[in-house]
């Protein structure tokens, strides 16, 4: 114990900021004029803070275990001086261990286990999302299209970089798979003037999104549907498809499925925009030092994080071809960066919200939680430990002569000039 107690004194030591570890006993380690300060309770928290596990002491923190003084963007420095290993170079696992971890994806991604996680983090409670999320509650990585923009003028370039890359046309029928609080599928309608559906599992955001399309007049031509992508009904395919944060939820053994029924929806020759957190090594089945344990537990129970090479690859399989593929992790960083500051300058807020609809404990977790997953998730596209990709992709229809040039077999031009070319009145 002793020898771990020197090692962490010298990583302290060695952090760019100045940190101060409290130990049980009393006894403090570290600088005295400290920007940040860690309060343990017991010794296994400790214990896991001097060989790395900042997943454990992430838990630690949420249960109350290990108290924290000082701003997220510091104590995340910090979490990033005491690692012990890279996040992504642990946790690919042998064969076997893949093929479990396979074995527990097709187990866990049922109808009614879906549902449930995701209500568990999308229906926590839309006044605390509403705190720090912009107008539009846009729950996703945001588009800086230059440095200087604000988080909700980020969104709106994401909504219609997404639409761009779409082309969507007015009259179109377009389907948002996942559709979140209704950003982008408002967006779609009422910028391009397509008739939109979207889907989602969360009550939530299902009920918030129909009461928009009543107040802004949409009824006609929107609609949000509370069902599994797996159960939807459409009377004839769609042109378009976008579905955002979405696959990230469909598990790993579900992948190739999920496309399929994706281009079993949408026309022959149609575009289908996907955006999702992507992992940043090509074989591992989470974040190392319990990181990833540290998000399955308190965020995102059944999320599945794939290599953007497997996504490729399941997406191929399923019958779809991609022509575009767009890297956004580090937009994500400053995006999440955004989120947790705004989350910061409201702590008091946010607590009553939580302890009101929840309890004085089981809210506070929820709030230490959300700190350190946003902190920590804006650390990870940072250091590439995670990323963010858009990938465009068409369901080709066989016809050698459609579109713009032999062999397209789809509305793809294969240019990228109409992405970027001004629109009327923009």
């Amino acid at each position: 114990m002793k020898d771990l107690m020197n090692s962490l004194g010298e990583s302290l030591a060695a952090s760019p900021v100045r940190v101060q570890v409290q130990l049980p006993g009393g006894k403090q380690l570290g600088a005295v004029n400290a920007d940040v300060r860690l309060i343990f309770k017991d010794r296994m928290s400790l214990v896991a803070l001097a060989m790395g596990e900042i997943g454990k002491v992430g838990a630690a923190i949420v249960e109350g275990r290990v108290l924290v003084e000082g701003h997220m963007r510091q104590l995340m420095a910090v979490a990033a001086a005491l690692l012990k290993v890279n996040p992504i170079e642990e946790g690919g696992g042998t064969w076997w261990q893949r093929v479990m971890l396979r074995a527990q994806s097709m187990a866990a991604h049922t109808l009614a286990h879906d549902a449930r996680n995701i209500q568990f983090h999308y229906d926590l409670s839309d006044d605390f999302y509403a705190l720090w999320l912009d107008p539009r509650r846009v729950y996703s990585c945001a588009y800086y299209r230059t440095p200087d923009l604000t988080l909700a003028k980020a969104q709106e370039a994401k909504l219609d970089l997404i639409c761009r890359k779409l082309n969507l046309q007015a009259g179109e029928r377009f389907l948002d798979i996942g559709g979140g609080w209704g950003g982008l599928l408002l967006w779609a309608a009422e910028n391009y003037g397509v008739d939109a559906t979207g889907i989602t599992l969360s009550q939530n955001q299902y009920a918030h999104v129909q009461k928009l399309i009543e107040a802004r007049g949409l009824s006609g031509r929107v609609r949000m549907q509370l069902v599994d992508y797996r159960e939807l009904k459409a009377a004839q395919p769609f042109d378009k498809i976008a579905s955002v944060g979405m696959f990230e939820h469909v598990g790993r053994a579900q992948m190739v499925h999920y496309f399929e029924t994706v281009r079993g929806l949408l026309q022959p020759g149609g575009l289908m925009m996907t955006h999702g957190i992507t992992a940043g090594a090509v074989e591992h089945s989470q974040l190392g030092a319990g990181m990833g344990d540290f998000i399955e537990q308190y965020i995102f129970p059944g999320g599945e994080l794939l290599h953007i090479s497997t996504v490729l690859h399941d997406m191929a399989l399923g019958g779809l071809e991609m022509v575009d593929t767009e890297n956004l992790r580090p937009h994500y960083a400053k995006t999440l960066w955004a989120w947790s500051d705004a989350l910061e300058s409201q702590l008091d807020v946010a607590a009553s919200i939580l302890n009101q609809q929840y309890g004085p404990d089981k809210g506070g977790r929820a709030l230490r939680a959300y700190r350190l997953y946003l902190a920590g998730c804006a650390l990870g596209f940072e250091r590439g430990w995670i990323a963010l990709h858009q990938m465009l992709v068409t369901r080709p229809n066989g016809d050698l002569q459609s579109g713009t040039m032999p062999g397209a077999q789809s509305i793809y031009p294969f240019t990228r000039d109409y992405i970027y070319a001004p629109r009327e009145g923009r």
